[in-house]
């Protein structure tokens, strides 16, 4: 497949669209969209479609298209891709199902169109194709929520569905491309991740992953994506049995192992999310405010509740609500009064509610800490749309602090009825991050922090990969407990402290290190499974047990580790 073919497609100057249901919608949208490129619609039998006369056939087509949308029966596309890629066109988005997801017969069709695409890029088949915001293109047979953007993120799914409802959001998330990518019979997501990091107007990539055809070759662009850092959030389908079954009816796809994934993923850093709300609230956080540089934030609400609420749902993130200094709280304090009992989180009550220089002042005592972010929980009403002013009046005066101090501010309602269309707008015009669901941001700010650690790595080397003919690693190397536990730690994977002793001394030293309890093994490349030989003892709660554990596994064994419990 052609990656410089996959640009045309992507970027087309000129479409082809073939059949009339779904055709008809493509035309129509990337009409809509402001597409100033030349469209052709083909159809064998109608006359015209969509205002467009139509061409019998790829033979009659005024010139070669760099795109074409192929809406027709599968044993049909498969005619129109061998003619489209002899032609020389840029490449097609496949619409019809009927291949590899349908078994047997659909196999052999998936083969068939492998062949007549050539070197031709195809997306699907068994797909709604994609949108493309940045250049106004709809390659796409329903409707959708997107509008024409400057830059933004790029989402990649198998699900057109799942694809289709996402353009639907009006949460303030700019989507520059929406790919939905079915079968992947040719053009797989490691294939669009590579051009969309070629696209400098991309600020982030979400995947929607069922299956990885070739893990290799996405290690190559998760790595680079790393490199350029550029964030990459993903859901990834086939946690339970049931999944699994669905994703391989559904697209032909394998899942794989899932707990492979959350190490790797943990390695490459991508940020790996479990709903949609979560999904799209990080790309978006990322998009505005970026990956955090240091892990505290700060929170700022006229309830208590809110605040008791907030420290509460941060349990067990990687971010953290630090303690004020002394000085910092005294600061804070002139500016409400005696009543307000001054933390982090902040419940600053509502004395200065309504009074936006007032409330600039306490925002901006606030932000003076050292805060990797800053939240405001605000809550509109939607019964008194009148009366909103005091509320659009406290986001103000976080823009206001947020000018004064030069921190990253957010806007955090708890429910998404609770936040106005209107506000979410000019909050991306104040460079305001609009956040809905109070779990939903602490957990998009956790994957902030973690996307800037895993940008602070040295590079990755390539990931090793299983040989297919063997089902064995290429060049593999037997290795004891010890340093293969080493090696996973390496790749992300957390592993018990532990140390490799050859005497009793040494043993009992190791465990002063760790300290008790500890476990002792034996440690031997010829020696897999240690408990058979009894060469394993746990829960050793001082150096006496530890001293004549010690002894007799070196009878077994010159060598040993010794672990935390």
């Amino acid at each position: 497949m052609s990656q410089a073919n996959l640009k045309r497609l992507i970027s087309p100057k000129t479409i082809a669209v073939f059949g009339s249901r779904g055709a008809d919608c493509a035309i129509r949208e990337t009409r809509k969209m402001g597409f100033k490129g030349e469209i052709w619609s083909v159809h064998p039998h109608r006359e015209v479609l969509e205002g467009l006369d139509c061409y019998k056939s790829v033979q009659d087509l005024p010139g070669v298209p760099d795109a074409a949308f192929v809406a027709v029966n599968a044993d049909a596309a498969i005619e129109i891709v061998s003619h489209l890629s002899a032609i020389g066109a840029g490449g097609a988005v496949m619409y019809a199902s009927g291949f590899g997801e349908v078994g047997e017969t659909g196999d052999d069709r998936t083969q068939q169109l492998i062949k007549a695409a050539g070197d031709m890029p195809i997306v699907g088949p068994n797909c709604y194709g994609f949108i493309n915001n940045l250049d106004n293109v709809a390659l796409w047979p329903d409707l959708h929520g997107c509008r024409a953007v400057d830059k933004g993120v790029a989402i990649i799914t198998q699900s057109g569905n799942i694809g289709l409802n996402m353009t639907m959001q009006s949460i303030g998330l700019d989507i520059a491309y929406m790919f939905t990518l079915g079968n992947q019979v040719d053009t797989d997501i490691a294939n669009v991740m590579g051009a969309m990091l070629d696209d400098s107007r991309v600020t982030s990539i979400g995947l929607h992953i069922e299956g990885i055809r070739d893990i290799k070759a996405f290690d190559v662009v998760a790595r680079r994506a790393l490199k350029q850092k550029i964030p990459i959030v993903a859901i990834k389908s086939g946690r339970t049995a049931a999944s699994a079954k669905i994703a391989l009816s559904h697209t032909s796809s394998l899942t794989g192992e899932d707990q492979l994934f959350d190490v790797y993923f943990e390695r490459v850093g991508i940020a790996r999310v479990d709903t949609v709300p979560e999904f799209l609230e990080t790309l978006k956080l990322l998009s505005i405010i970026g990956p955090l540089d240091h892990n505290g934030v700060a929170s700022m609400s006229c309830s208590g509740g809110e605040a008791g609420m907030m420290a509460d749902l941060i349990e067990g993130l990687d971010i953290c609500f630090p303690s004020l200094e002394s000085s910092h709280k005294a600061t804070i304090q002139s500016t409400l009064n005696d009543y307000v009992e001054v933390s982090n989180p902040l419940d600053y009550h509502t004395f200065v509610w309504g009074n936006r220089e007032q409330t600039t002042a306490c925002f901006s005592a606030m932000m003076r800490g050292d805060f990797a972010a800053t939240m405001l929980l605000l809550d509109w009403p939607k019964t008194d749309e009148v009366n909103q002013w005091e509320w659009d009046t406290t986001m103000l005066a976080l823009a206001g602090a947020m000018k004064v101090t030069a921190n990253k501010g957010i806007v955090l309602s708890s429910i998404p009825d609770c936040m106005p269309q209107r506000i979410i707008d000019q909050c991306l015009q104040l460079n305001i991050a609009p956040m809905i669901g109070l779990d939903t941001c602490l957990k998009a700010l956790h994957h902030a922090y973690r996307c800037a650690q895993a940008f602070a790595k040295e590079s990755l080397a390539p990931i090793q990969v299983l040989n297919n003919d063997s089902n064995r690693l290429l060049n593999e190397v037997v290795l004891n407990e010890f340093n293969g536990k080493k090696k996973l730690a390496e790749s992300g994977l957390k592993t018990p402290a532990g140390y490799s002793v050859t005497s009793m001394f040494g043993s009992i030293e190791a465990a002063e290190k760790l300290g008790y309890p500890v476990t002792a093994k034996v440690l031997s490349e010829d020696i897999s499974h240690k408990s058979e030989c009894n060469g394993v003892r746990l829960n050793i709660v001082d150096k006496e047990l530890l001293a004549h554990a010690a002894g007799e596994l070196l009878e077994i064994a010159p060598t040993l580790l010794i672990e935390t419990m």
